[in-house]
């Protein structure tokens, strides 16, 4: 069941690519797993995945206490989509990613400034005032009773943005109050956009997975050429956006459902992390020959910045 119009673009692409000699039972499975997307923030409706038997079933969290929980995120289009969580990663024990959240829409984020997320642009409603959003913070496990929760207050969403696959799929979220947290900050330049980088994120751990995960997973890929990332995806008919846009995966390594938002990040030689990218699209789950696409910060550091510290200044009584 194609959720959006993206999805719809590279199902299609992918049928396209299976043959004519594919059964209708493989040809609806291809079609039911769309592109790994969270669209966000103005009304809260069940997240749900697509199912090759036609039905919608709401997607649920699985938490420690063996109950399962329905995961509600908040859509603007009033369309279903799937969110992007760390395939072939391991799970982060406390403390380690310290400046990593979790948005109640279903997406992920990091604390760049006390009172500020940032997060992907598809992750959230347009710019201005939002009170919709509760950030789950200070810890890798969603049921620790060390967690801390917080309401959003205000947006600030790229204004180029349109969709996910288009490029300047970023934004930035005003909290009621600042945590006392530790913060990440943003790459300084795109010197160091290539490499091996560290993701993370809740989502599912494997594509068809129905639960997404309560412990925070993390994974090491290495980036991909734009020029071999494109011609993969062009032919599932989508033009990769290649100065905004870092690839990445390996073979059964990959953001999935659930990780939208969620950081890409490298550790510098004094030891401090700083984010690279944001989790955005992909086709699947660590399909070989379709890798993850990240946000490239780099390219946006003005503009992020200057949200950030908008967002953080104190109003003048």
């Amino acid at each position: 069941m194609v959720r959006n119009a993206a999805s719809a673009v590279l199902a299609a692409g992918l049928v396209t690519l299976l043959g004519a000699a594919a059964s209708a039972p493989a040809l609806a499975a291809a079609r039911d797993r769309p592109i790994r997307v969270a669209q966000a923030a103005a009304e809260d409706r069940p997240l749900r995945p697509a199912h090759a038997d036609g039905e919608d079933r709401p997607l649920r969290l699985a938490h420690a206490d063996g109950g399962d929980r329905r995961l509600r995120p908040a859509h603007a289009d009033g369309g279903d989509r799937q969110i992007r969580e760390v395939v072939g990663g391991k799970i982060a024990e406390p403390g380690r990613f310290p400046w990593v959240v979790r948005l109640s829409m279903g997406c992920g984020g990091t604390l760049t400034a006390p009172r500020v997320v940032l997060t992907a642009g598809h992750c959230v409603g347009a710019t201005g005032k939002n009170n919709r959003i509760e950030v789950t913070a200070g810890t890798p496990d969603l049921d620790a009773k060390t967690a801390v929760t917080v309401k959003s207050v205000e947006v600030i969403r790229a204004s180029g943005f349109i969709t996910e696959t288009r490029g300047d799929d970023w934004a930035v979220v005003k909290l009621e109050r600042a945590l006392n947290l530790p913060t990440i900050d943003v790459v300084p330049d795109g010197g160091g956009d290539d490499g091996t980088f560290t993701v993370m994120g809740w989502g599912q751990t494997r594509e068809t997975d129905l639960q997404q995960e309560r412990r925070l997973h993390y994974a090491s890929v290495p980036t991909i050429p734009d020029e071999d990332c494109a011609k993969a995806y062009k032919k599932a008919g989508v033009d990769l956006v290649r100065d905004e846009s870092i690839c990445a995966g390996k073979h059964g390594v990959d953001t999935c459902q659930g990780d939208s938002g969620g950081p890409m990040v490298r550790r510098e030689a004094d030891g401090r992390w700083v984010q690279v990218g944001i989790v955005s699209w992909g086709l699947g789950c660590a399909r070989d020959g379709y890798f993850g696409v990240y946000t490239q910060i780099s390219k946006f550091r003005p503009a992020i910045r200057a949200a950030i510290r908008k967002l953080s200044a104190t109003p003048v009584a």
